[in-house]
């Protein structure tokens, strides 16, 4: 019996996973339809060359809601089945229904820890630590082979434990480790979250206007940090209306702060609620006008307010004369990379005119090249695929067993 392993997208960038685990029935496992993070338009003409569309259907388990990880999904065959955490479904389907077409395709959920069947396949998710909610690594067995699907992840983020636990007790008998290496070669410090907190009420404490944060609505360990430093500065986070969907969807899984809570608010801007009447949710609107303020409401007792900015709420912010001054401060609190694109730009830009303080207040969704090599060495894995990195020919002479694919060629394991 023969268990085939592909890596049709991953082996050489960062993003676009695509992984295939094909039993000697020929039964398929694919793990993540991923868009590649430089992929542009239709979706049917992003995915791998390698990846056959006939056949026996495949079954998709995705282990994240990043783009990254289940971008493709809708150019998949109808009929291949779509695996998942419940919390990740949610996210997929809210975001294809407010910024593209909506998903209309069952998922089957799991829940981590428990191990489910798919064919010859057993699947066991373990929920681990990313700046994406609800992400898992995945522990494939079948035919008396046995795979971990790393994902994406960290040990420095508010659920690092989970990830140290695993190292702790690992799955014995692994014969692939399929390893994120997203930071080898990076040379930037680590925070955890909880420094990333105390940074954030130094500037909240320290700045005698607004504070204006650009971050990322699902990332949602820092909207965790943010509302938790402004509980302790004594301000106030505003968030848009999409932040808010996500928070209010996301609160029956884990206790997170939402629309209601003290201390937080929507900012309902007129070109975010026509986007959201236009999709026919003018109920959710009307609902968060209860937990609302007006823009121009941003204004008054600049020390309170702690603001959610993007590149899509400028126009409103500056039709209600809301612009950045020098009692202000603006963080940008994502990848430094980002700032080099339009959005970045132009609201850097915005800062710099009105001479508000600037820093850069963030910390990374993925594990430092130290947690990685160390979860290697803990997994004891027959031999590593690395996958999701740029610099892995340069960077894994220090790690066990490596075996490097190209895009495309099948491992038999």
């Amino acid at each position: 019996m023969t268990v085939r392993l592909t890596v049709h997208r991953s082996t050489q960038e960062i993003g676009g996973n695509c992984i295939e685990v094909v039993a000697s029935d020929g039964s398929r496992l694919l793990l993540d339809i991923g868009r590649p993070l430089d992929g542009e338009g239709d979706a049917a003409g992003l995915l791998p060359t390698t990846l056959d569309l006939g056949g026996s259907p495949a079954a998709i388990l995705i282990s994240h809601p990043h783009q990254d990880h289940y971008g493709l999904l809708q150019a998949a065959p109808n009929e291949w089945s779509v695996h998942s955490g419940a919390a990740t479904e949610k996210l997929v389907k809210l975001t294809a229904a407010i910024v593209g077409e909506p998903i209309i395709r069952d998922f089957h959920n799991w829940t981590s820890g428990h191990p489910f069947v798919v064919g010859p396949f057993t699947v066991t998710p373990f929920l681990t630590d990313h700046s994406a909610f609800d992400a898992y690594m995945l522990l494939i067995d079948v035919e008396g082979r046995r795979l971990l699907y790393s994902g994406d992840f960290r040990v420095h983020g508010r659920k690092g434990s989970l990830v140290s636990r695993l190292m702790s007790a690992p799955p014995p008998g692994i014969d692939v480790l399929l390893l994120e290496g997203t930071n080898l070669g990076a040379d930037k410090p680590w925070m955890s979250e909880d420094e990333l907190e105390a940074g954030f009420r130094k500037l909240f404490e320290e700045t005698g206007g607004r504070v204006f944060v650009t971050w990322s609505a699902q990332n949602i360990d820092r909207t965790v940090t943010l509302y938790r430093a402004c509980l302790k500065a004594n301000r106030t986070l505003v968030i848009d209306l999409y932040t808010a969907e996500v928070l209010e969807l996301l609160s029956e899984h884990a206790n997170l702060p939402r629309p209601g809570w003290d201390q937080i608010k929507v900012v309902i801007t007129s070109a975010f609620a026509q986007m959201y009447r236009a999709k026919g949710r003018d109920a959710f609107v009307a609902r968060m006008a209860d937990h609302g303020i007006a823009a121009r409401q941003l204004n008054d007792e600049p020390a309170r307010w702690v603001v959610m900015m993007r590149k899509s709420l400028m126009r409103d912010y500056a039709r209600q004369n809301v612009a950045p001054g020098p009692d202000d401060a603006w963080s940008w609190s994502m990848w430094r990379g980002y700032l080099d694109g339009e959005g970045g730009r132009a609201v850097n830009a915005s800062f710099a005119a009105g001479g508000a303080r600037a820093c850069h207040l963030h910390t990374s969704g993925h594990a430092s090249p130290e947690d990685l090599l160390k979860f290697a060495q803990a997994m004891r894995a027959g031999c590593v695929v690395p996958i999701h990195g740029a610099a892995w020919d340069s960077h894994a002479e220090a790690f066990p067993a490596i075996r490097r694919l190209r895009d495309g060629e099948p491992l038999a394991i």
